[in-house]
């Protein structure tokens, strides 16, 4: 999926003269992000220097050594907020070793919607309709905000429903301690200045094993063999559908299911059936609990601890090209 933020990023860098071929970039990714970095900067002739966390499996290790990615992990972590602070330490050394790397902050800085008018381009043509929900993990925000966002500016009608997982601080779960590890790539225990939290209409808050059923069942009733956030922004979708949205409901497949393999396919026997699966509606972040929650956010504001600052350094997004 991020791979056409991450061309789309690059090619607007070197169109403003900000990095140069043989320049390297730096940044810090849970997997996904990585792997679309290293194919934007082999394309281009660019160095790529990954910070990764512990979930880059040894599948998507060879393929980034293969496309010329230096890799390195920080020290295995239980804790997500330790693993996260452990990398963007590790960048900002790196960034103090080698002035001359550029620092892609994926999370902070607006150049990666760019990528996302083009998808929004296609399903405006492909859908055709006056009433579309989007559903998607929330993540860095880049994804769906960028597609509410050129989505909304032909048609205000666009719903926008984010997936967040329990102990997500993004919008306000940090409180809720889901035994298992973070779903990494849609939640974050760090602001980040990308999400624009007033693009939301409503947020559903998913647990590990509710996403893990809804893995299972994306890939036996459909043969789509998609990773952990998938499942959950699939189960978002069916109830959102159910909830009688009034025209299609899309949502964002992220990424295979490969680094999953063993964390979630192969406990395929423990997968609930998802017809037996409903999300608690409430009215206040402090009424969440597991395993599903959903919430109206009718496009408020960040709750408090929640706003990372944005860095802006594109042409307004109405006018980007």
């Amino acid at each position: 999926m991020k791979v056409v933020s991450a061309l789309a990023a690059v090619e607007r860098l070197l169109e403003r003269g900000r990095v140069r071929p043989g320049d390297t970039l730096l940044d810090s990714s849970s997997g996904i992000y990585a792997y679309a970095l290293a194919v934007a900067c082999h394309r281009y002739g660019l160095g790529c220097h990954i910070v990764g966390s512990t979930t880059i499996d040894s599948a998507l290790h060879n393929q980034l050594v293969l496309l010329g990615c230096r890799l390195e992990r920080v020290e295995p972590s239980a804790d997500l907020k330790l693993d996260q602070s452990l990398r963007v330490r590790r960048v900002r050394q790196l960034l103090h070793e080698n002035p001359d790397y550029h620092w892609m902050r994926q999370y902070h800085d607006d150049i990666h919607y760019l990528g996302y008018r083009t998808i929004a381009d296609r399903i405006r043509a492909e859908l055709d309709s006056d009433s579309l929900t989007i559903v998607g993990g929330v993540g860095s925000g880049a994804s769906t905000g960028a597609l509410a966002k050129y989505l909304r500016g032909v048609d205000t009608a666009v719903t926008l429903v984010g997936v967040q997982p329990f102990g997500s601080v993004t919008f306000g779960s940090e409180h809720v301690s889901d035994s298992e590890m973070i779903i990494a790539g849609i939640g974050s225990s760090i602001p980040f200045g990308n999400v624009d939290h007033t693009a939301y209409d409503t947020l559903h808050w998913i647990s590990f094993d509710t996403a893990l059923s809804g893995s299972t069942d994306l890939l036996r009733r459909h043969a789509v063999f998609a990773g952990l956030s998938s499942g959950a922004a699939y189960l978002a979708a069916r109830w959102e559908r159910y909830e009688g949205a009034s025209g299609p409901v899309l949502f964002i497949a992220a990424d295979t299911g490969h680094r999953y393999n063993e964390a979630v396919f192969s406990r395929a026997e423990a997968a609930e059936d998802i017809a037996e699966l409903a999300p608690r509606p409430v009215d206040s972040t402090t009424e969440l609990t597991m395993p599903w929650s959903r919430m109206r956010w009718d496009r408020a504001c960040a709750p408090p601890g929640a706003r990372g600052e944005r860095e802006r350094v594109t042409t307004p997004l109405g006018g980007a090209g």
